[in-house]
């Protein structure tokens, strides 16, 4: 009988790949802006959390009925045609003398497309269930680049590896200032469509509309958006997370357990599914992480809301795929997590997300109007990535089928995240990846299984 929560392991392994070239992407045909022109951003695009590329990789499995180059050359040309309508991702962005950024539109821009071909088959990769370090050479990042680069670079950059068997995989950074995850989606479903209907297809229509997401003048900052605030560490909790390397963990969790965990918050209380899950990691992450002190030290879980149905004043256009979340932010001290039960912590986390409304989303666009803060804040944080919600696999057929895998690549850049993944099978269960220091991850494990 298969475990209710099972660690799933990644391959050790290297891929030796040749890059065999590296060709701009332009929109087939004119678009709106002239040489000169310039793109608002949000205050939400241009968040710290958003200055960054998001990497994602696919896998595709030989179908027999096409050629590498065909392949390719269906990818060039529904990615020229999606552009058009999409024509934001073709320019770059510029930093102004406030320190905002914009986009801009000059010669010689468009998006990146790398062609890589190795000698390892499919097969030869092993488990492609859950993300694998070992991927990053499989999307492609510049020379020397600098971490954190989103200034002058191109804003989607697209990398096709071909392997021996005919398979194939798509590595793709795209730009987190254009879009959050569902309008990443919503980007990647109108390029698949496009190449497997050989036409351009965009359904809902792109819509850019970011001045709806103005601050208010002058700034009317309602809440103390804690999420933003530098915490002193004055504990060894996070200055021990960034000294050692962290290892990735991934397991996979049935919808039974799921279930049960939501019944643990008691009879009188609505939660969801992520509600409970993300109290039960972080439970788990606290305890794992043992001798941290002192037992008043702040902790927070903090995770993206979705808010486009919270917008009403005014509502979001159809086609909105810039960031339009919200981060809530779930607090208590180390020995309420610890000592505490699991219906307190499913609380925390239930009102956290409650807590989101459209007064605390333009409460934020104008914190950040005026504070803008400029690194991110680690002191006894763990961020939560829910990717459950987002249609990956179906959103990624370009004509040769659904991906065989569809996610990110590697969390231990940023060892304080975990992230909830979809698989694509239809028993509900999902997959939950965490880095952590390697003497703390048999400790996760061990916690992690238990329901409590």
């Amino acid at each position: 009988m298969t475990p209710m929560v099972q660690e799933l392991n990644f391959p050790q392994l290297q891929i030796p790949l040749t890059i065999n070239s590296i060709s701009p992407i332009l929109p087939s045909s004119p678009i709106p802006p002239s040489y000169g022109d310039t793109l608002y951003l949000s205050n939400l695009d241009d968040m710290i959390g958003s200055r960054v590329f998001t990497p994602t990789m696919y896998f595709y499995r030989s179908n027999g009925k096409m050629d590498v180059m065909t392949t390719i050359n269906v990818l060039k040309e529904s990615l020229a045609s999606v552009l058009v309508p999409y024509y934001p991702f073709s320019g770059r962005l510029r930093e102004t003398k406030e320190g905002k950024l914009e986009v801009f539109f000059g010669p010689k821009q468009g998006v990146l497309l790398v062609e890589a071909c190795s000698e390892m088959t499919i097969l030869n990769l092993g488990d492609l269930t859950v993300p694998n370090p070992a991927w990053k050479n499989l999307v492609y990042t510049f020379p020397n680049e600098e971490q954190y680069k989103v200034i002058d670079m191109p804003l989607l950059i697209a990398q096709v590896t071909r392997f021996s068997c005919g398979g194939f995989s798509l590595g793709l950074r795209v730009c987190h200032c254009l879009c959050d995850g569902v309008g990443a989606m919503q980007f990647l479903s109108a390029w698949a469509s496009t190449a497997r209907l050989n036409k351009l297809t965009v359904n809902p229509k792109p819509c850019w509309d970011r001045e709806t997401l103005i601050p208010n003048d002058p700034p009317l900052i309602q809440y103390p958006h804690i999420e933003f605030k530098r915490i002193d560490d004055a504990s060894s909790f996070t200055r021990r997370l960034c000294l050692v390397k962290p290892v990735q963990k991934c397991y996979r969790v049935t919808r039974d357990f799921q279930a049960h965990l939501k019944t643990l918050v008691g009879p009188n209380i609505s939660c969801t599914t992520f509600d409970a899950m993300a109290a039960h990691v972080w439970r788990s992450w606290v305890k794992a992480l043992i001798n941290v002190s002192p037992l008043d030290y702040e902790l927070r879980l903090t995770f993206s809301v979705n808010c486009r149905s919270r917008l009403t004043n005014p509502p979001l256009k159809s086609g909105f795929y810039g960031n339009a979340v919200s981060v809530a932010c779930a607090t208590s001290n180390v020995s309420g997590i610890v000592n505490g039960s699991i219906s307190d912590t499913i609380c925390l986390v239930r009102n956290a997300r409650l807590s989101v409304s459209e007064a605390y989303l333009r409460s934020t666009i104008d914190y950040i109007q005026v504070n803008r803060p400029t690194k991110l804040e680690f002191g006894g944080k763990l961020t939560i990535t829910q990717w459950t919600r987002f249609s990956m696999y179906e959103s990624a057929d370009f004509g040769w089928g659904k991906p065989i895998y569809a996610g990110p690549i590697d969390l231990t850049p940023t060892p304080q995240v975990c992230v909830f993944l979809p698989q694509d099978d239809s028993d509900g269960a999902m997959l939950v990846c965490i880095c952590l220091p390697e003497d703390a991850s048999h400790r996760f494990t061990d916690t992690f299984c238990l329901l409590n």
